[in-house]
């Protein structure tokens, strides 16, 4: 018996050619993938603005402690 179908490997190769004709879904949908990049890089700026508020309140309460 052996360890691999022989069928089930045909059939997956029919599959696979499927899947590789596909078109290209970013160059047809170019304005949905410019707002993806515009969403990320705003999240992006708002968590770096936000880690850096965090780091800047640390340093001053850091300061601010007597020694």
């Amino acid at each position: 018996m052996p360890a691999i179908n022989n069928a089930l490997v045909a059939r997956a190769s029919d599959n696979m050619s499927h899947i590789v004709r596909r078109e290209n879904w970013a160059q047809q949908e170019a304005g949905v993938v410019v707002v993806f990049c515009i969403v990320f890089t705003v999240g992006v700026g708002l968590i770096a603005l936000w880690i850096s508020k965090a780091v800047a309140k640390r340093k001053a309460k850091k300061a601010s402690l007597p020694q």
